[in-house]
């Protein structure tokens, strides 16, 4: 009996040990995402991933491939962390049209105002309208850039007529649209093609917050910036997805969990809104001192460009109703949220 109780304490000893090593078995998370290494993405990915190694005692740390050395193409991001290719990846859902109707509200002409705010928006939005099309991962943050303006090479854009003639690049399906509707030729690229695009002719200009356009260093391809006035909601929006695999995410410990969930939801995606915010201002002062010239689009001109907006969210609501989806219910709760938390 002795003997019996001695292995059993043994076992019981070494199950201990082994459970204790597998738990301060230090885990390396695979990020993935688009940008270069001085872009906003990438450096406040930095931060965030120091913290959750501060915060595991060092035990679940950050391996970063910017701009797609992981393999692959921008389109492929969000797949990539399906299949496992990276544990986490930092997309646009537009990229992969009609895959995630959800969300795509958000993208709609003259949604945001702000985009701390509106990323607030989006994640309450999330958790009630688009667990389903993101069932596949462990979505971390849903958020949208600081507001979308008009930059090209040809002409100040002053009224709609101005964007009649110009080939303008797009990161969305729905301001795709927005720009046909308006008398553009609409070219859809992901970023890292635009560059080109510009510098080839391919494009004339393109639809873009600031803080993208000097990391590009497009000011120095493009000289005319046309913005919307600042009573006005944003011309556009695009919608981010901080995605994780989910076999990944339910391998770890529950301590290591604890650290994940204490780092993503709500409150990251409002910071990540409000690093775009941010991000605004000094990206403009970079085309400024590159002495290109500026004008603002009056209300006035705007708010007629909303019936086009209003248009376009009409068609969107009939197209994912079709879908299965409560369509108007969608619209009506993103506008309602946005409006919530704009109030806060």
């Amino acid at each position: 009996m002795r003997g019996k109780h001695l292995s059993a304490v043994l076992v019981t000893t070494a199950a201990a040990l082994f459970t204790t090593a597998a738990t301060a078995q230090e885990v390396i998370l695979k990020v993935s995402h688009m940008w270069p290494t001085t872009a906003l993405g990438h450096q406040q990915l930095v931060p965030w991933c120091d913290k959750i190694a501060a915060e595991s005692n060092n035990r679940m740390k950050c391996q970063i491939y910017p701009a797609m050395q992981i393999g692959g193409t921008p389109t492929q991001v969000f797949q990539q962390v399906v299949d496992g290719i990276a544990d986490i990846g930092w997309t646009l859902p537009g990229y992969n049209s009609g895959r995630f109707p959800s969300v795509e509200v958000f993208e709609l002409p003259f949604m945001s105002h702000k985009a701390e705010t509106t990323s607030r928006a989006l994640w309450e939005y999330y958790e009630k309208y688009g667990q389903k099309d993101f069932a596949q991962v462990k979505p971390l943050a849903f958020h949208v850039h600081d507001n979308g303006q008009a930059h090209n090479s040809k002409r100040p854009i002053q009224t709609m007529e101005d964007f009649k003639g110009l080939k303008m690049r797009a990161p969305t399906r729905l301001t795709n649209k927005m720009l046909a509707e308006m008398g553009a030729s609409p070219v859809g690229m992901p970023m890292p093609a635009v560059v080109e695009a510009v510098s080839k002719g391919v494009i004339d200009g393109y639809l873009l917050p600031w803080e993208i356009v000097p990391s590009m260093k497009l000011h120095e391809l493009t000289r005319y910036h046309s913005e919307t006035a600042a009573t006005e909601p944003a011309l556009y929006s695009a919608v981010f997805v901080v995605a994780m695999n989910k076999a990944k995410y339910d391998s770890l410990p529950a301590d290591l969990k604890q650290v994940i969930d204490a780092n993503s939801g709500i409150e990251l995606s409002a910071r990540l809104g409000r690093a775009w915010d941010d991000s605004a201002a000094p990206s403009r002062e970079v085309a400024i001192r590159n002495g290109n010239q500026f004008n603002t689009i009056p209300a006035s001109e705007t708010s007629k460009w909303r019936g086009i907006g209003d248009k376009i969210a009409a068609e969107w609501v009939t197209e994912v109703t079709a879908k299965g989806y409560p369509g108007q219910a969608m619209l009506d709760e993103a506008r309602k949220l946005v409006e919530k938390h704009r109030a806060q």
